[in-house]
């Protein structure tokens, strides 16, 4: 019975994935043009990425608190919903050229990719062991569509806003709206019996003491496996955010279309979720910190290539940042597995929400400051940047690997 409903929930997570992936990856390059066009601004693009880790992070720790009070199914709905919301904030400061509400809607869009982070966590309530990192990479994997779609209908969705009298950069918000309320009515209606709920009911969790966060936190600093499970998925996090945020407005710097820009950023979510299942699988055959290795790697490789790149080299940066997306996705799925492996059982809905935590406000500071190197430096700066803590985590691993 367990694994029929595991197949099934993994079934009704991915769909959700991919009604979010296609709501929220239209909006990365939107945001970051948006506000650069509202301001004037390069300097100040980061703020819209900024601002939509910061949503995902606050969002982080409440929707874990969601989870153990009413299940997988209360907390992905509220996060939907408040991504609903924010694109329509997002539409209304696009249109008026209010940053501040343009901002707030990026914020609350972030919540939704805060759900989206929580759903590879729904994927593995009841999954073995042995297939942990498999079944989270699915979820992970349901973003691909969505997300691929999503930068590519930059074009007819800029289209759509302008027969609607709104500027062109909102049009990724109308169908982030749309794509969101669809996820929510997915979840609510197909996400039955709730995994968290029934893990609970079937193990002995439901009669063990939880912790807070703070306590979750404490346990994290004093289990190096968790510590280096959290700080790879955050690392990985904060490279992945800083680089391909800021890659529109390098184009951008010698009048490369959207269409473009949206391919590419297109290419970059094709290696962030297109090959999850192989990742997971790799992850479960040769283990975790091996795999969060070859994240490391492969993300040191596109830091490289993308580096050198010219603005109008739109090939070269697919190939970067289709490498940087890859990076990413080895370091998350693995170091996910590896920080639910490595905590207490009851610490570890807390332990998740802390790992979101950590991750969104690494991934704000780092589009934050993308901003300002960009707007001093330039993108080949940037990128070494970015790649100083990736090759900091590569010298850990091999310390904690021969322990």
């Amino acid at each position: 019975m367990i694994a029929t409903q595991q197949a099934k929930t993994v079934k009704v997570l991915a769909s959700a994935q991919v009604l979010n992936g296609l709501g929220v990856a239209g909006t990365v390059a939107a945001g970051s043009l948006l506000v650069a066009s509202i301001t004037d601004s390069e300097t100040l693009a980061g703020l819209a990425q900024t601002s939509s880790v910061l949503g995902a992070a606050a969002l982080a720790l409440p929707l874990a608190r969601l989870t153990a009070r009413g299940g997988r199914r209360l907390a992905l709905s509220v996060g939907y919903v408040a991504g609903v919301i924010g694109s329509l904030f997002a539409i209304l400061g696009g249109a008026e050229e209010n940053l501040l509400l343009m901002l707030l809607g990026t914020f609350f869009v972030g919540a939704a990719s805060a759900a989206g982070y929580q759903a590879r966590f729904a994927a593995i309530d009841l999954a073995t062991n042995e297939t942990r990192a498999k079944q989270l990479s699915f979820v992970v994997w349901g973003l691909t569509i969505g997300a691929v779609a999503g930068p590519n209908l930059m074009e007819p969705s800029g289209n759509l806003a302008e027969g609607v009298g709104l500027p062109r950069l909102v049009g990724p918000y109308l169908i982030s709206a749309v794509a969101l309320f669809l996820a929510t009515l997915v979840i609510q209606i197909f996400l039955r019996p709730d995994p968290y709920l029934l893990a609970q009911k079937e193990s002995a969790l439901a009669a063990t003491a939880k912790r807070s966060t703070k306590q979750a936190l404490a346990h994290i600093r004093g289990n190096e496996r968790a510590l280096f499970a959290i700080l790879s998925i955050a690392i990985g996090h904060v490279a992945m955010v800083s680089i391909m945020v800021m890659t529109p407005v390098h184009m951008a710097h010698v009048d490369v279309t959207l269409t473009i820009i949206g391919l590419v950023i297109s290419i970059h979510v094709v290696g962030m979720y297109a090959f999850s299942p192989i990742v997971g699988s790799v992850s479960d055959r040769i283990g975790r910190i091996n795999t969060i290795k070859i994240g490391v790697i492969t993300l040191l490789l596109s830091a490289l290539i993308s580096g050198f790149a010219a603005a109008d080299d739109a090939i070269t940066l697919g190939i970067g940042l289709f490498l940087l997306g890859l990076g990413w996705s080895f370091t998350l799925i693995a170091g996910s597995a590896f920080l639910t492996e490595s905590v207490a059982p009851e610490v570890k809905t807390s332990a998740q929400g802390a790992s979101d935590l950590v991750m969104n406000l690494s991934g704000a500071g780092g589009g934050a400051l993308a901003g300002v190197i960009i707007g001093t430096l330039s993108y080949g700066w940037l990128c070494l940047f970015a790649a100083i803590p990736v090759s900091l985590l590569g010298i850990w691993s091999l310390k904690i690997n021969n322990k």
